[in-house]
């Protein structure tokens, strides 16, 4: 039986809360940085590069703990709400200035507490992932079930993107810094209610899974890199994943500095991340319908090549017509209809691999795998962030003040060239690396339902 409007909405919704949290943190936290708090830029890019190398044994042990949970509510639920809880305090304190902290006090306040965000954020997004692949049973359910919570992730973009700054604004009576803590409240209330509505309302199989197989296989550390040695389609899949989130990451970071002080028009900013927004929506809305009328490979072409497609038109607006909001807009649309495309086709990426391993090598590894994803993401923002602060250092970036002809030139290059090239890359190792799509595909599929009813037979 599939399943229920409640149950996959419900999951859905999840996203959009944690994909709130995250947003906020990605798109304001290197500015709020550098030009509320005074940290220098290349203090911050290195510090989110620190706290995303701690993440690569972080992430991976979060997994296997996961994995090697047994409860009666399952492996999954109970993590999502205990990382959900202590993330949102973690949030209030990482965009809240403590008073009486100055110098070097206030750099080790701010490193502390966003290396505690990202630690506490792995808690509850990898089993949060780790349950899509047991939600659905068919291709088809599960191109819709990739698409719903991703859907309601690019709501939670929108929503900062389009309306963040105003917010902000609204909230401190101009003052940016407070307006960045009262926001944060706000969201972090947001995030504890939609999870609660998640765990509440989607069973989560693994408790079905748990009584039905007496004998439970224990996930170690040891195993889980050995995972990535011998499953080749994982190692397509961190390629991919890596080079789309490290294109959105420096894009995004980049873009309010872009438009504040490239275009000369912080407003734009809005503009841009509202229709992108849109845009990105609809993507996951034509997902399921392109998924059915284009090979999975076509499909990611497609979605490679308008990123940056539409990175080179805001280039090109930028120079002979600046501040034009109708090319902005454009941009922005061609930008994330690629983006929306490429996050349907990863997140189907991940269940397949799942499964791929399961009938390859008998070990499913839900929360392992998924746990690589929640790493990519933390690691192509490290990444990015840290190109972003010591690129800006290097093109000489001041805040709050007119910037010079090299360092506008330098923002440029970090805004669309950097990223076109990382977009190109990724199609490249998609192309010649991925396998699981067609008669390939199916074939898995069919073994791995065979599977299930011995096992429900046997039970």
């Amino acid at each position: 039986m599939g399943l229920s409007f409640k149950e996959k909405y419900s999951f859905g919704i999840g996203a959009l809360g944690k994909d709130l949290c995250y947003a906020i943190v990605s798109s304001y936290l290197m500015i709020y940085f550098t030009d509320s708090i005074g940290l220098a830029p290349a203090f911050v890019g290195s510090l989110f590069l620190v706290a995303r190398l701690w993440d690569a044994v972080n992430d991976p042990a979060m997994g296997m703990i996961v994995d090697n949970t047994k409860t009666k509510w399952g492996k999954f639920r109970p993590w999502i709400l205990i990382g959900t809880l202590i993330n949102a305090v973690v949030l209030v304190f990482l965009f809240k200035r403590p008073a009486g902290l100055e110098g070097s006090s206030l750099y080790a306040y701010y490193s502390v507490m966003y290396i505690l965000w990202g630690m506490t954020y792995t808690i509850m997004d990898i089993p949060y992932w780790s349950m899509l692949p047991s939600l659905s049973k068919t291709n088809e359910e599960r191109a819709q079930m990739s698409v719903i919570p991703r859907i309601f992730a690019s709501c939670a973009w929108l929503i900062m993107g389009a309306f963040g700054l105003s917010i902000v604004n609204k909230l401190g009576n101009g003052d940016q810094t407070k307006g960045y803590g009262a926001f944060a409240v706000v969201i972090a209330a947001i995030f504890i209610i939609t999870s609660i509505i998640t765990v509440i309302n989607v069973k989560d199989s693994s408790c079905k899974v748990t009584e039905s197989n007496k004998k439970v296989e224990k996930t170690s550390l040891k195993k889980a890199f050995k995972l990535i040695k011998e499953n080749d389609q994982l190692m397509v899949f961190i390629g991919v994943v890596l080079a789309y989130n490290l294109v959105a990451q420096l894009s995004g970071g980049m873009s309010i500095y872009y438009f504040k002080y490239v275009v000369g028009n912080e407003n734009m900013y809005q503009v841009f991340t509202a229709f992108a927004g849109l845009a990105e929506i609809a993507a996951l809305m034509l997902f399921p319908m392109l998924s059915k009328r284009m090979s999975k490979k076509g499909v990611f072409r497609l979605a490679c090549y308008l990123p940056a497609v539409g990175l080179i038109i805001l280039l090109l607006a930028g120079i002979f017509v600046p501040g034009n909001a109708a090319l902005i807009a454009l941009s922005g649309i061609i930008v994330k209809l690629g983006s929306g495309f490429t996050l349907g086709a990863t997140t189907v990426m991940l269940a397949d691999v799942i499964d791929y391993g399961e009938v390859r090598f008998g070990s499913r590894n839900e929360s392992i795998v998924a746990s690589f994803q929640t790493l990519l993401v933390k690691t192509a923002s490290a990444v990015s962030g840290w190109l972003i602060g010591v690129g800006l250092t290097i093109v000489g970036y001041v805040p709050n003040i007119t910037q010079t002809a090299g360092t506008i030139f330098g923002m440029r290059i970090l805004m669309v060239a950097v990223p076109s090239v990382i977009t190109l890359l990724g199609l490249f190792i998609y192309v010649k690396g991925y396998k699981l799509q067609g008669e390939y595909q199916e074939k898995i599929m069919e073994e791995l339902n065979k599977k299930r009813e011995a096992e429900i037979n046997f039970a």
